[in-house]
């Protein structure tokens, strides 16, 4: 069932959102969210068949999300190297709260994203749930930076790689920030935009040399 349909569906996801950012995914349960939102396991299986599936739910959403900003930040540009350095930046920059959606905080969905979106696809089951769309949305987000890397310079053989680093590239970054800041020079005055917006351009601009 479509939890965007019901009262109850929109309170799974906003409490989940936020226990998963509480506790982390492997102690999630979907007892300890219905103790949270005063109802019962069963009401929330109604909704998911078990909390992976909620994980790729949570997941889909976001990159829905974040695909639909990259669309409209980009879709007045012209010239192909700004609108790329701007869908860099869409995918790498520090997520604020979007006020559009009352039932989901967008900056606590970004940390179960940079912290537990592995888990997603991290499974035995990983190529049946991609023949079955799970990962649609994810795929046509770095399908259309790849189409924008290619817009400048059409013979990068690497393109589709070259935006797949960027897009998770960034989730790592600010992952280790968050965890290991030894292993990143992500800090105050350097962030990870600027850093993939300088890998991409200088590895582009050497395909010309």
């Amino acid at each position: 069932k479509d939890p965007e349909t019901s009262e109850l569906g929109k309170k799974i996801i906003e409490h989940s959102i936020y226990l998963i950012d509480e506790i982390g995914f492997e102690s999630f349960t979907f007892k300890k969210l219905g103790l949270k939102i005063g109802s019962n396991e069963s009401s929330i299986y109604r909704y998911f068949e078990s909390k992976h599936k909620l994980l790729l739910y949570l997941t889909s959403w976001y990159w829905a999300w974040l695909e639909y900003q990259l669309v409209i930040e980009t879709f007045s540009m012209s010239n192909a190297k700004d609108k790329l350095e701007k869908a860099i930046s869409v995918v790498t920059r520090t997520v604020e709260e979007d006020t559009n959606f009352s039932h989901i905080n967008e900056i606590l969905l970004y940390r179960i994203i940079v912290n537990e979106s592995s888990k997603s696809f991290l499974t035995k089951n990983v190529q049946e749930e991609n023949k079955n769309g799970y990962f649609e949305i994810y795929k046509r987000l770095i399908s259309r930076i790849s189409e924008m890397i290619q817009q400048i310079e059409p013979s990068y053989t690497f393109a589709m790689s070259l935006a797949s680093i960027i897009v998770e590239g960034s989730l790592h970054q600010h992952f280790l920030n968050e965890h290991f800041p030894s292993l990143t020079n992500y800090g105050k005055d350097i962030k990870p935009t600027q850093f993939f917006t300088d890998l991409a351009f200088k590895t582009l601009n050497s395909t010309n040399e």
